[in-house]
């Protein structure tokens, strides 16, 4: 006999000695199935002990199996364990995911869109390209098909959002730094048209603040949210007649690169310059040195939007509730220790 907390339809099939199709039949009540046949699948289903998932049956019946993971930026470690998290949840329902990576292109994405929507997806959870407007799932809402927003909001939009708490997170991580004894700080990377980066901007001017730093003290610096936009974002830091000594980054990727444009200069991040970032990928433990950072956890936000869409299309409803997931500061060693940064990062800027 099965193990009772794993019998499947394979071995209620074993048992009764008919077809898988059979007992599929069976379990669905159609009368297509002769009486004894069907009191023999019965039978076989309480020896077995399985126990009949109907909510999972009406999910893989809804339209479609298929269900579309639209992710900004494949290549950030952050949103490939996102998309993990997700596979997760559906691989464990029997729903097949379709990946998309439209690598921070509205355009790429709206192609992406409408594709998945003619291929009859049962929903879509996606996070949202850099530049996405509001109107872009205007068409996708009216269809009345169940989309559920990753990691980024859209503004005046009511599609639900899974996320960290990005403002909060930032708080936290400025005030780290503003405790160790800098006074003069800046925010590395994202741009306007991001709502997240306005969450996190927003949590660092408030810090700085609460804190007693003023406006002139509390730079931004926008730019990619790569390691090539940390990159520039330290260049022009640098360059500045008083440089900031500290600099919370919008993602691990741009602390990433600052921390190497310093190293380029002779730099040493966490004794020169104190570095901040945000997501904490794993990469961040490893890196030299190893990258204090707000710690989302991506692949768990992965799987609550996970479930959040199969309940959507379970309770055929576009509607849901937004979750703003907790986040905590790691501190290891990219912002050295309890003293003042030693100012040799003002010596270099005259070298941009």
């Amino acid at each position: 006999m099965a193990n009772r907390a794993k019998a499947t339809i394979f071995d209620i099939a074993r048992e009764a000695g008919v077809s898988k199709s059979t007992v599929s039949l069976v379990l669905q009540g159609s009368g297509l199935i002769r009486p004894e046949t069907a009191s023999k699948v019965r039978k076989a289903i309480e020896d077995v002990g399985y126990v009949y998932n109907r909510g999972a049956a009406n999910l893989r019946k809804a339209h479609s199996n298929v269900i579309g993971m639209v992710i900004n930026d494949l290549t950030n470690p952050f949103f490939a364990e996102l998309a993990v998290g997700m596979e997760r949840v559906f691989q464990s329902a029997g729903i097949v995911p379709f990946i998309a990576n439209t690598a921070e292109n509205p355009v790429r994405q709206e192609e992406v869109l409408k594709s998945l929507m003619e291929q009859g997806v049962a929903g879509l959870i996606v996070s949202p390209a850099r530049g996405t407007t509001p109107g872009a799932f205007r068409r996708i809402e009216t269809a009345g098909l169940p989309v559920v927003f990753a990691m980024r909001r859209l503004p005046e939009s009511r599609i639900p959002v899974i996320a960290p708490d990005n403002h909060r997170g930032a708080y936290l991580a400025t005030a780290h730094l503003i405790g160790k004894g800098h006074r003069r700080l800046v925010f590395f990377g994202g741009s306007s048209d991001l709502v997240v980066y306005h969450e996190r901007l927003g949590g660092f001017r408030e810090a700085c603040e609460t804190q007693g730093i003023s406006d002139r003290d509390a730079l931004v610096v926008e730019g990619e949210t790569s390691r090539r936009g940390g990159i520039a974002c330290l260049e022009t830091a640098l360059a500045m007649a008083e440089p900031p000594t500290a600099a919370l980054c919008f993602n691990d990727a741009v602390a990433f690169g600052a921390m190497l444009a310093l190293r380029k200069r002779g730099l040493e991040p966490g004794v020169d310059f104190a570095i901040v970032g945000f997501d904490d990928v794993a990469e961040a433990e490893h890196y030299m040195p190893a990258l204090t950072s707000v710690a989302v956890d991506s692949a768990g936000l992965g799987e609550r939007a996970a479930h959040v869409m199969l309940k959507m299309i379970q309770s055929r409803t576009t509607r849901a509730e937004d979750h703003i997931g907790a986040v905590n500061l790691v501190v290891r060693e990219s912002c050295g220790p309890d003293r003042r940064i030693r100012n040799r990062a003002a010596g270099s800027g005259g070298a941009a």
